[in-house]
């Protein structure tokens, strides 16, 4: 016969673990630790991942997009058999391998006065053996002696390129953009000598949100200064003295000319390109310490939303691999000067000589030197001031 089973155990019901040690195994501190340590990768690869997708569509905006044949409108700066545009500078196949000259452009496009005027302009040269930058400023008010054109400022040519690409051609804002960027690149290499390849156009609204996604910028301001104005919103009230400037301020820094009713000191277009030298060089600074991930979003929508360039993407992504970090130190600033002649400052020919001589210096690289070769792009220079054609 079949012996009858045991009679089971009562279970014990005092309401304590099965095996307390071995829930006392998950509360290690080591434990703790680890989980901690893996939210916080989890946290990270999170975020990584969100810069990534920032720092792409910043690009897409800043970068120059190829449009399609069907968006392409006829007679654009891609066609330039219908319209005459200025020839097209030879890309290098690597920015980090050749030279780059590219032009900065500071567009005032304030709503309240409808300007499209570059009110800084910078021509500089990109050297990727050491990793050095030179820039050439230019006073807005310059006079460029342009063939065709009547004296007129500087600061002018670009938005009457784009007003002509607008009105005369009817194209859209990004095609006019790209024409009138083009346009710029093939005045100022005729004018310094030199191939410019790129435009790179940020805006004043850029400018402030930049300085202050950084946290200001500590720069030294060489006077007191007061101007204010209700048409354009503009209020500049400055002390001499070092000082951490935000981006209002910053930019009325770099702005300042006149004075409000004599309350302070009036200064000059070559006062003003030697604050762009100041905060440029600040703000070079400020990059290259800056380090917090926590407002790297609001730097890149800042630069995504107020910076254009005609510079493609792959171009772009190289460069900024390329020379992001580089040191103040690595940036020579050349600000030309003149007397001003009403309506327009007449450049110093030995100070632009000199600019010129840098440009090209700096356009070529160590084999070029020791091979010797030189640049074909000769400089058009200046026209005679009686306004007779070059010899």
């Amino acid at each position: 016969m079949d012996q009858p089973l045991p009679p089971r155990k009562e279970k014990a019901s005092s309401g304590q673990p099965r095996n307390p040690k071995r829930r006392s195994r998950w509360l290690r501190p080591g434990r703790i630790l680890l989980m901690s340590a893996g939210v916080i990768i989890v946290t990270l690869g999170i975020y990584a991942g969100f810069l990534y997708m920032k720092t792409m569509q910043a690009l897409g905006n800043i970068s120059d997009p190829a449009p399609s044949s069907a968006s392409e409108p006829v007679g654009s700066v891609l066609t330039p058999s219908a319209v005459p545009v200025p020839s097209p500078v030879v890309q290098p196949t690597n920015p980090a391998e050749r030279p780059l000259g590219m032009l900065i452009l500071g567009l005032d496009n304030r709503k309240q006065t409808g300007s499209m005027n570059t009110d800084v302009m910078m021509a500089a040269v990109l050297e990727p053996d050491g990793k050095t930058v030179t820039v050439v400023s230019i006073p807005r008010d310059s006079d460029l002696n342009v063939p065709g054109f009547a004296k007129q400022k500087a600061n002018s040519f670009y938005a009457r390129y784009y007003t002509e690409a607008v009105k005369e051609f009817g194209w859209k804002s990004d095609e006019a953009r790209r024409y009138a960027s083009n346009k710029m690149e093939s005045l100022l290499s005729d004018f310094f000598g030199i191939p410019f390849t790129y435009t790179a156009v940020l805006d004043f609204q850029g400018f402030i949100d930049v300085v202050d996604e950084l946290g200001g910028i500590s720069v030294y301001v060489d006077q007191d200064m007061r101007w204010w104005d209700t048409a354009d919103g503009t209020d500049i009230d400055l002390k001499k003295g070092q000082q951490v400037l935000d981006g209002e301020d910053a930019l009325g820094f770099v702005r300042y000319r006149h004075s409000k009713n004599g309350e302070t000191r009036e200064s000059s277009d070559f006062e003003r390109n030697d604050r762009q030298d100041r905060v440029l060089r600040a703000l070079i600074d400020k990059l290259k310490s800056f380090q917090s991930l926590t407002k790297l979003g609001g730097l890149l929508d800042a630069v995504g939303d107020n910076v254009r360039t005609d510079i493609p993407q792959d171009v772009l992504t190289d460069l900024i691999k390329h020379y992001f970090g580089v040191d103040r130190d690595h940036v020579r600033f050349i600000a030309l000067t003149g007397e001003w002649i009403s309506p327009v400052v007449v450049l110093d020919s030995a100070k632009l000589e000199e600019a010129r001589t840098a440009l090209r210096e700096a356009m070529q690289t160590e084999s070029d030197r020791e091979e010797g070769l030189m640049l074909q792009h000769e400089p058009a220079g200046p026209l005679p001031s009686d306004g007779s054609e070059r010899s």
